[in-house]
């Protein structure tokens, strides 16, 4: 009886930790911090303000990165929802039936797209916007005054080292 009582104890204890290890807050800025960001955008940038919140939602994480000598932007934003609120899925399929023309993304995470600066998708030329589900995770990342293939060949880049913290 003690050992069956142990054994379930420690059953709990396991599914407990790994529970809080999936759920565990990430902070994208220091998952990208300046220095890197610096090196994605090829130029000095700005001190961030990054912000990371629980809200009845989840868990949000943001940080935006402006460069210093031109127009040159990393946008980071992920949102680990909680059970009950918006679903990742449904919030990436609100996205990509907004109207713009989004191109899908193989390879990462659960689901991913990306929306370009074509007139049809409401941005500005060079300005790529990624939008990435793992779980009950909604990961953003915008990358501007870059070309689209060479910022989206960055924004995956950036996506995998999100993704690897979930």
């Amino acid at each position: 009886m003690r050992a069956g009582l142990c054994l379930a104890g420690v059953i709990v204890s396991l599914l407990t930790i790994s529970l809080f290890a999936a759920e565990k807050p990430i902070d994208v800025s220091a998952i990208i911090p300046k220095a890197e960001a610096e090196k994605i955008l090829g130029e000095p940038v700005r001190k961030p303000s990054p912000l990371n919140v629980n809200g009845k939602d989840g868990h949000y994480s943001k940080c935006n990165y402006y460069g210093t000598k031109s127009v040159r932007s990393l946008l980071l934003r992920v949102r680990q929802a909680t059970e009950g609120s918006v679903d990742p899925l449904t919030e990436f399929d609100q996205i990509a039936s907004s109207g713009g023309k989004m191109k899908v993304i193989e390879g990462l995470g659960d689901k991913a797209g990306m929306f370009n600066g074509a007139p049809e998708n409401g941005l500005p030329p060079n300005v790529i916007m990624l939008y990435v589900v793992k779980g009950r995770s909604f990961i953003t990342i915008g990358i501007g005054g870059i070309a689209d293939e060479a910022g989206l060949e960055k924004a995956k880049q950036v996506a995998q080292k999100i993704l690897a913290q979930l």
